[in-house]
């Protein structure tokens, strides 16, 4: 019999390096754009990417971490409510889970026995699997989604912002463009292999919305530079 391998395990820090380096390749991009549009000579344009980059990959550890620190708190505060309440009225949670499993599809007396067992076995465990939805695969780790955010966000950023050594000013947004919507592809496909999902899907998801907002910042960026010039 074949060995089936899931991938659900590695949804979360999969999340977290996707976004990192997609925000990173997307913002870091954008804002050379936005400011190659405006018509900065390269060296100010390298700098802004860099000061971007460190900016970037900062604000993308702390946001990870303050946002998987909420999640993890209120799971927290979810289980030990959970443990009081096993502990204030076990009769009625025994009767909550053997519900919970008629409702997806056991007789009341299988479900009964199903939740009896569970309940002996690791009652805190089945009520966080089956009545809240915690499981220990998709448990928050606020310091590695912090890590792994930030360490993409600074990969992702660092390809658009190597183009800026080797590409002249005056070419430098057509080039950056069309690298950057390259990039995005492979992230995508890359993200989507990985994941066990459809790399064309992912690819063009990816590359359309990035588009858009690389277009946007550049627009904004070419405005800015009329307005100075003027």
């Amino acid at each position: 019999m074949a060995k089936h391998t899931h991938r659900i395990h590695r949804s979360g820090w999969l999340r977290a390096a996707v976004m990192g380096a997609n925000d990173g390749i997307v913002s870091t991009a954008s804002l050379i754009m936005g400011v190659a549009a405006a018509g900065m000579a390269s060296q100010q344009i390298l700098l802004t990417g860099v000061a971007g980059l460190v900016a970037g990959a900062m604000s993308m550890a702390a946001g990870e971490y303050v946002s998987v620190s909420s999640q993890a708190d209120t799971e927290k505060a979810d289980l030990d409510l959970e443990r009081r309440e096993l502990a204030r009225d076990p009769v009625y949670e025994l009767q909550e889970m053997t519900n919970i499993y008629i409702e997806r599809g056991l007789d009341a007396e299988l479900a009964r026995e199903v939740a009896r067992q569970l309940t002996d076995f690791d009652a805190l465990g089945a009520h966080a699997r089956d009545e809240l939805g915690i499981s220990p695969t998709s448990q928050p780790r606020p310091a590695v989604a912090a890590l792994t955010s930030a360490v993409t966000f600074s990969v992702g950023a660092a390809l658009p912002l190597s183009l800026v050594l080797f590409v002249s000013a005056q070419s430098l947004l057509w080039v950056m463009a069309i690298a950057s919507l390259v990039f995005l592809a492979i992230l995508g496909a890359l993200a989507a292999h990985v994941g066990g999902a459809s790399k064309m899907r992912a690819a063009l998801r990816v590359t359309f919305w990035s588009a858009l907002a690389m277009a946007l910042t550049s627009l904004v960026g070419s405005l800015f530079g009329v307005d100075v010039a003027g």
